[in-house]
């Protein structure tokens, strides 16, 4: 039996999500798509694929990630991009640390690693956030904004994670270690995306996440 679910946020991915699904079929883990029961062009696109759909109440990034973890029943659960930019085979490593840890960050801003799809516009703010989070939170993970994140599926479920929109990629981080959990970063390589646009806007949800780091930073 699996001891992991691949848990993919999923908003108009139709296009990529069926090549994603394919490479990923074969591995041995559950898989859930998380996504909203309007998105039918999505829905239709993996009907005859093996996953268990979670439709999510509200609209959101974070409220996605969260209706598709509170779903998960086995031990670990990874959060997976549906738009083919996280590589599959590096999977098999964060397994091996996460015996150790509570939560697994993929990082692209380390040794062995890099990315195919980041500008310098996202680089910067990424460094930013990343240098804020090691400052006033001491987050010992070096891309706090990429959501490739393995973790313990009990661990999780004890953070009241909350934020519905892109804010979630710094929610999860800060609100484990003040629960004294242990946090690894480990070396990945983002891949281009197969297909449809990015969901971010740099300028839009940078705002909201600097926002929600200086609430967190005051309210403890």
């Amino acid at each position: 039996m699996s001891k992991l679910t691949l848990v993919i946020p999923a908003k108009t991915e139709s296009e990529s999500l069926p090549d994603v699904l394919n490479e990923i079929k074969d591995l041995g883990h559950k898989i859930i798509v998380s996504l909203h029961k309007d998105d039918v062009l999505t829905i239709n696109s993996i009907k005859n694929f093996d996953c268990h759909i979670v439709y999510q109440k509200n609209y959101g990034y974070g409220d996605a990630l969260i209706h598709g973890i509170n779903s998960v029943n086995t031990d670990f659960f990874c959060i997976f991009n549906a738009d083919g930019s996280f590589d599959p085979s590096e999977l098999k490593g964060m397994l091996k640390e996460i015996e150790k840890n509570d939560f697994i960050f993929a990082s692209r801003y380390q040794k062995d690693s890099g990315s195919e799809d980041d500008t310098v516009i996202t680089l910067v703010g990424n460094f930013i956030f990343t240098l804020i989070g090691k400052i006033f939170f001491r987050l010992p993970i070096t891309d706090i904004l990429y959501t490739y994140v393995l973790g313990r599926t009990e661990s999780a479920k004890k953070l009241n994670l909350a934020q519905k929109d892109f804010t979630f990629c710094v929610e999860l981080p800060i609100k484990a270690i003040r629960k004294k959990m242990r946090l690894l970063s480990t070396s990945a390589y983002e891949r281009k995306r197969l297909a449809g646009k990015k969901k971010v806007s740099a300028f839009k949800d940078g705002f909201l996440i600097l926002r929600h780091m200086i609430y967190l930073f005051f309210n403890k």
